[in-house]
């Protein structure tokens, strides 16, 4: 268990505690988006992945509130890459000769009634201490952008297509049937650097960081009505002064 301040990381224990992220995540994913009518009647966000990952969620230490989760699935090595859940969306043959140890984090989200800065401190520094532990070399998922319009993420998309795009030999190539190719549309772009900063998703700043790096392209969800790209950290790169903010607690 990882404790910072009023709140408390740890890995799910049993089938209740999984329903509690389930529906957290339904909460956050389909109610706040107004997706209900075509969702679970149960109110859980479920999925045959699930079984298969270990789920860490942050409680608010008093009260035992849950008020942020995400799942993590882990691989021996890239060759087990088609396992993941993003390889439903992205063509991951250049990472299947990955030699380290992987995993996926997926379903990341934060209860909406909460907005204090120590959650997701807290949820970081518990990946952080998972990833130490287990000797974890790639880090990766998806980063979800809300709504479908690439548009008003411009200056975002351009950063990335600037700064961030994978390298070569790791780039994910096209898989989905929609898909938003970015960084051929915003080719020319300068980005405004202040608006794309507020534009990108916070889990995905938090991201690039760490010296993470995306697909070129995004993919186009119309269930969960986002665009998302694939993400990917390699743990061997992230930059010493920002390892160690994320392995210091929040006080």
């Amino acid at each position: 268990m990882f404790r910072a301040g009023k709140f408390r990381a740890r890995i799910a224990q049993g089938a209740e505690d999984i329903r509690a992220c389930q529906r957290l995540r339904y909460l956050t994913f389909i109610e706040e988006r107004g997706l209900a009518s075509s969702a679970d009647p149960h109110g859980l966000d479920a999925d045959e992945f699930d079984p298969a990952c270990s789920h860490l969620m942050v409680e608010e230490t008093a009260s035992g509130q849950l008020v942020c989760c995400f799942r993590m699935l882990p691989l021996e090595s890239g060759s087990e890459i088609g396992r993941s859940y993003s390889a439903k969306y992205y063509e991951l043959s250049n990472l299947a000769t990955f030699p380290g140890r992987m995993v996926e984090m997926g379903r990341f989200c934060i209860h909406p009634a909460w907005r204090d800065p120590n959650i997701l401190r807290v949820a970081w520094g518990a990946m952080t201490a998972y990833v130490d532990r287990e000797k974890v070399e790639l880090l990766f998922g998806c980063s979800s952008f809300y709504g479908n319009d690439a548009e008003t993420y411009a200056d975002a998309f351009a950063l990335l297509k600037e700064k961030h795009i994978a390298p070569k030999r790791w780039l994910p190539r096209v898989k989905a049937p929609k898909v938003f190719r970015f960084a051929r549309a915003f080719r020319l772009r300068k980005p405004d650097l202040k608006l794309a900063l507020k534009r990108m998703p916070p889990l995905l700043r938090t991201y690039l960081t760490m010296g993470g790096w995306v697909s070129d392209h995004a993919v186009i969800d119309t269930e969960l009505n986002t665009l998302h790209v694939f993400t990917g950290v390699e743990i061997g790169k992230v930059p010493p002064g920002r390892a160690r903010i994320l392995r210091r607690s929040p006080t």
